[in-house]
């Protein structure tokens, strides 16, 4: 958003030459220019000293009082009204500070079935220099202390005997394992390590190569850029056939975020895309583009659709654009519309607040859906009765604003009007169809990895490495959408992939693993 500068005031002696007619338009444009820089300001100040949360808080009405002033009103002092009330006795469970590391209650904060726990031995004083039978042992005590040691990194040290037989004077060695990549001293465990280290905790390869080396190990960055490189294409089959089932999903969900990819013109980097699609069945795939054109939806999700389909995405004409031509039902997000209604608080707070307090409406609505766990048929009848007269009659408080005629046509509130009515169609499919969302929340939070990421490792060197991101990126959302462990499915499925065949890649995805293999998966030698 660019601050625009408003032109020179004319000198009096241009003014006086203007006509009453002309000297008004000036005026006007005048004020409307100065609207637009006070708008213009008001965003700044948010961006830089405002709270970037959305949360709408309505403003109390200043003639009501809160609690504490009704109940001071009623209770007067001397009042010989009071009676006593027996309060019965009850349980009340007994706070445990973090600080806390005696007893059972200490060992909360961890899981003895995943983390390993190392068993020291302390020494009673009062025992040395006793006889075993001149005491009795008759309970412990149990402390518990969280420590890490200054590497996490093991070295397996593969032990193959050489043999000669005596009656054949031949000599064996069995081969030494197999690891995911041929050639390669990396365990699984490693890569998988790496991966997760660099996609999920978004820790650049240039820190996890400084602290490998720290751990006293002698190895080069370009080592684990090829490891990346490498276990992205093993992965990709895999995330392939994630993507066609989210293609072959009814309803689909789709976003665009930019990231930094190849070099550019003027040591710069290019601007490049992109393009999340989240499924019916909680699965989310980062396909890369190069931009952001029309046509790239169309490359992700194919042409052809089946009959019934529904694309749910954000205001971005391109989705529409796609909807059209392939002839499915384009179903639009009620957040983004919520969001130009919240930008124009400033200009309009009145106006905005009334918009804000009506769509609110409609969430408390999906909330209490939530909360009744309606799925199907009973979700649908509960929106029809419930949401749709309060969507109607949004649609209607916005026609009457725009009768009234009092704003500008680049009033902040007028844009957002104008956004919600061209889009009304689109706001109201989820009406009609629960499997429809209100609003793309959903792939928001699912594509949460790339922005967070973007913060530490900035950009990608090449297209091919962004394209590889996306692979590794669309598995482990997908894991943390299914409540999967990303690093026991990315152990198991490196060592599977080579051995699964073609027509049953599918069953490697996280929602069909966990289905499979989960029960038993594949482990490292460590």
């Amino acid at each position: 958003m660019s601050l625009t500068l408003t032109p020179r005031v004319p000198d009096a002696i241009a003014v006086a030459a203007l006509g009453p007619a002309q000297i008004a338009q000036m005026l006007q444009s005048q004020a409307a220019q100065i609207e637009e820089l006070k708008r213009q300001i008001e965003w700044f100040k948010r961006q830089i000293f405002g709270n970037k949360s959305e949360r709408f808080v309505p403003q109390v009405d200043a003639q009501q009082m809160h609690l504490g002033q009704l109940l001071g009103d009623l209770a007067q002092p001397g009042d010989q009204s009071e009676t006593t009330q027996i309060v019965p006795a009850h349980k009340r469970r007994r706070t445990v500070s973090d600080f806390s590391d005696e007893g059972a209650a200490a060992a909360t904060f961890f899981d003895e079935a995943k983390v390993p726990v190392q068993v020291i031995e302390v020494p009673n004083p009062e025992a040395q220099g006793l006889a075993p039978e001149q005491y009795e042992v008759i309970g412990e005590k149990i402390s518990h202390r969280l420590a890490q040691r200054p590497g996490s990194f093991v070295v397996l040290k593969y032990v193959r005997p050489v043999i000669k037989r005596r009656d054949t004077q031949t000599l064996h060695c069995p081969s030494a394992p197999l690891g995911v990549i041929e050639g390669s001293r990396a365990d699984v465990s490693f890569i998988a390590g790496v991966l997760l280290d660099k996609f999920r905790w978004h820790l650049p390869l240039y820190r996890q190569h400084q602290r490998i080396q720290e751990a006293g190990f002698k190895t080069s960055r370009p080592w684990l850029t090829q490891l990346v490189q490498k276990a992205a294409q093993l992965l990709e089959p895999i995330y392939t056939a994630q993507l066609d089932s989210i293609r072959a999903s009814r309803v689909i969900t789709m976003d665009e975020t930019p990231i930094k990819a190849g070099l550019g013109g003027g040591g710069k980097m290019k601007a490049s895309y992109f393009w999340p699609v989240y499924g019916e069945h909680d699965e989310v795939c980062f396909p890369h583009f190069e931009s952001r054109r029309h046509e790239h939806v169309q490359q992700a999700l194919g042409l052809k659709r089946k009959p019934g389909t529904v694309l749910l995405s954000d205001g971005y004409e391109a989705y529409a654009s796609y909807a059209s031509k392939s002839g499915i039902t384009h179903a639009q997000c009620w957040a983004h519309s919520r969001r130009a209604f919240f930008e124009a608080q400033g200009a309009e707070p009145k106006g905005a607040a009334e918009a804000l307090r009506q769509i609110g409406a409609l969430y408390q609505i999906e909330d209490e859906i939530r909360q009744a766990k309606l799925l199907g048929e009973a979700k649908r009848v509960h929106r029809l009765a419930h949401s749709k007269p309060r969507v109607q009659a949004f649609f209607t408080w916005v026609d009457q604003q725009f009768e009234q005629q009092g704003l500008l046509p680049s009033n902040p509130l007028t844009k957002a009007l104008a956004y919600v009515r061209e889009r009304r169609a689109g706001l109201s499919v989820f009406l009609e169809d629960a499997d429809v969302a209100i609003d793309t929340n959903h792939i928001e939070r699912a594509l949460r990895p790339i922005p967070m990421g973007k913060k530490n490792w900035l950009f990608y060197w090449t297209e091919v490495g962004a394209k590889h991101a996306g692979i590794v990126q669309s598995l482990i959302a997908t894991c943390r959408l299914h409540d999967i462990d990303p690093y026991t499915y990315l152990v198991d499925v490196l060592q599977r992939i080579s051995v699964q065949p073609a027509q049953r890649v599918h069953e490697l995805t996280p929602r069909l693993w966990k289905q499979h293999f989960a029960e038993r998966p594949l482990r490292s030698g460590i």
